[in-house]
């Protein structure tokens, strides 16, 4: 039984070194949570050979794109061509996929696994990490080197990045963490006609 939830992107790693830093957290299990677990960039990470590598280094591996994924099929989780998180966190769906994954860290060592590097540009923080969190789970975001990020940190580093950092006469640090991670969402968010939204891009281009 683990207490902390990890999560990580794959990125452009190699699938020995994306392994190897799952063995060096001693993760057991991965939750692909890739709205479409494919990569034609990176096609090490597709869903087939990803999962064959991961079993052969004894971790276990569940697909959970329809439940968590950011590219949602409900119309009611769009508003202006874009998906919005909140819309998407109330569905039941998506809270089927969050108790699925409060159950795996009952039993499992368990790393959420998107595509993107930077925990702040992926729905695995602002959405799914944030979500845990709100229920009191502890997430700890596997960087790209290896170390760890808290979420609480990585809250402090996007308001840091936003100009948010510091609380004011107006407004309290709930309310600025608050509007930091309207403003990312609204920078990375699934929108199926914007090029640059860069959520979930793992799956179908990077």
């Amino acid at each position: 039984m683990s207490s902390t939830l990890y999560t990580i992107g794959h990125s452009d790693h190699a699938l020995e070194a994306f392994i190897g830093l799952l063995r060096q957290h001693g993760l057991s299990a991965i939750a692909d949570v890739r709205s479409h677990p494919y990569s034609r960039r990176h096609p090490q990470f597709n869903r087939e050979p990803l999962k064959a590598a991961l079993r052969e280094a004894g971790i276990s591996y569940v697909f959970l794109g329809r439940e968590c994924g950011a590219r949602s099929e409900d119309p009611d989780c769009y508003a202006e061509g874009r998906v919005q998180y909140e819309r998407l966190a109330q569905t039941a769906l998506f809270r089927e996929g969050l108790e699925r994954i409060r159950v795996g860290a009952d039993s499992y060592t368990l790393a959420l696994m998107c595509a993107e590097r930077d925990p702040l540009s992926c729905h695995r923080t602002l959405l799914v990490g944030r979500a845990l969190v709100a229920q009191g789970m502890a997430v700890q975001h596997i960087l790209a080197d290896g170390g760890l990020e808290s979420h609480a940190m990585a809250m402090q580093r996007l308001r840091a990045q936003l100009g948010f950092a510091h609380p004011d006469l107006f407004s309290s640090d709930a309310e600025l963490e608050a509007l930091a991670y309207r403003q990312q969402e609204a920078r990375i968010a699934y929108a199926p006609s914007d090029k640059s939204s860069t959520d979930d891009a793992g799956e179908e281009g990077a």
